[in-house]
């Protein structure tokens, strides 16, 4: 099992919670407001009067098989949507409850 963590412009709730409906992806935690600035491009996040645009956040659980098609998906959104923002990291899960 995997956790899958994506960061992205509030703007694009939407369409990540459809991706996560269409790769089989049903339990997740929303953070809806995130902070946060790219690592090399583009501007913060940070919800501010000078930096007005806002991050939110999922978490995901997914089992091995769907991580790989899960990244391409969200390759494919980012590639749409470059301005935007979209970060997606994947870390071991070692064990449940």
């Amino acid at each position: 099992m995997k956790a899958l963590f994506i960061s992205y412009n509030q703007a694009m709730t939407e369409r990540i919670a459809a991706m996560l409906d269409e790769q089989g992806i049903r339990g997740y935690t929303l953070f809806p407001l995130t902070h946060g600035r790219g690592s090399f491009t583009g501007e913060p996040h940070m919800a501010s009067h000078t930096w007005p645009a806002m991050n939110s956040t999922v978490i995901a659980m997914v089992e091995d098989e769907k991580v790989a098609p899960a990244l391409e998906a969200l390759r494919t959104i980012d590639k749409d949507t470059q301005l935007q923002g979209l970060r997606a990291f994947v870390w071991d899960v070692t064990d449940k409850m």
